[in-house]
Formats: structure tokens, sequence, C-alpha cells
């Protein structure tokens, strides 16, 4: 995958965390207004909210209503390295499979077979159970191959060769929302939604169900990014 300019928001978390990070902004200080702060930044404050929860979600801050925005750590917690840095953030990484994965379940879901169906159902059985014993990197290849099945039956050999392609990125982004201990099954339960879709033939809602797994595991990881209103 070709490495992309980071988005503003991108930006703006990394201008943050290096404040806090070198002392401009102390563990227990307040943050600036976001009036102020986005201003600063040169950022909308929709897209300066959005920086802030993922700081949030890292363990950086601490949003609290109406009180303001506190810092809260200077090191993120639960915070596993991206390998694969010189080639695609892990925005970008999550935002190509939201694209993708979408419409491939949308064509799947016109041309699963009832063997299929049965294929899915060991293997989701099998991811819940890695999942259970703390098995991260069988979970992982179960959830690419879970991904990838899909992607296969929806028959678009374009999309399954730039996916393949990238096949060490994807398990990495697969893997990082499992080190989110007291959430590491909200995958075989967005799992068994997607099936459900695709076992009913529903297009429409095979293609919502991926898209937002993938986005829910993102943020487990700690990433955010817009996703079009449906």
């Amino acid at each position: 995958m070709k490495n992309v300019p980071h988005t503003v928001t991108d930006a703006a978390i990394a201008t943050i965390r290096e404040r806090i990070e070198g002392g401009v902004y102390p563990v227990g200080s307040l943050l600036p207004a976001q009036r102020q702060l986005s201003e600063e930044l040169s950022i909308s404050r929709a897209s300066l909210r959005e920086a802030l929860t993922t700081l949030e979600a890292l363990g950086l801050l601490a949003i609290r209503a109406g009180k303001g925005v506190y810092v809260q750590s200077t090191k993120a917690s639960n915070m596993q390295p991206w390998r694969f840095a010189d080639q695609s953030s892990p925005p970008d990484t999550y935002q190509m499979r939201y694209a993708l994965e979408g419409f491939a379940a949308r064509m799947a879901a016109l041309a699963i077979s009832e063997d299929d169906v049965a294929w899915f159902e060991e293997n989701i059985a099998a991811l819940q159970a890695a999942l259970v014993a703390n098995q991260l990197d069988e979970a992982a290849q179960l959830d690419f191959e879970f991904h990838m099945r899909i992607v296969n039956i929806a028959g678009n050999a374009a999309i399954e060769a730039v996916l393949r392609s990238s096949a060490d990125i994807m398990k990495e982004s697969q893997r990082m929302p499992f080190y989110r201990r007291e959430r590491v099954l909200s995958t075989y339960h967005e799992h068994r939604a997607i099936l459900d879709a695709l076992r009913a033939r529903d297009s429409a809602a095979a293609g919502n169900a991926i898209e937002t797994h993938i986005a829910n595991a993102a943020q487990r990881a700690g990433v955010y990014f817009p996703t079009p209103q449906k």
C-alpha cells in the first residue's frame, strides 16, 4: 500500500502529544479552550474533538463534560507499536479496509452459498475459542481468513489482490484491537452480526455490518477516522 499524507487530525494528535510529552501541557493541567486550540492548530472544532477523543483513548487526556480537557498521563496506555509506518499509517489502513471491504460484503451477500455459511460458523467458533484463550496470533489469522473469505466470495479479483498483497498489514490491524482485553470478544460478536446479514442475503446490512466492525475495531486500537453519514 502506498503511504499517503496524514490528515489534519493526525497532525493535531501529533502536536498535542508532543506538547504533553515535552511538558508544555503538564499532567493535571487543563488544555486551552477548544476554540483557542483549534485556531492555534488551524483545525476545525470537529476535527479537534476527534483528535482529543483519540488522545483520550490512548490514556493521555481525560475529557470531563462541562469542565474541560485535562492531561492525564505522558505515556500512552495499551499502545502497541505500528510496524508498518514506512508503508501505511493505521488510519490509512483502516480507511482502506472500510472502503474496500464494505463493497465486498455487499457483493458477497448476493453470492454466498450454504457451504460458505458453514465455513463461517466454524471460523467464528474457532475465533471465539482463540480469543478466550488469549491466543492473539491465532485469532488474528482467523480474523484475516474471515475477511478474505468474504472478499473471495464477492468475486472482485482486484480488491482481493490489493488486500492479499497487504496481508501482514491487514493482520496487524486485526491484532491491535485485541489488546483491549476488556473488549476482546467484540470482534467475535461483530463477526456474528456480519454473518447474520450474509446468511440473510441482505446486501445493505452486510456492508453496514462490516463497516461498523472495521470502524469499531479501529477505535479499540486507538484509531479514529470520520465515516460517511448513512
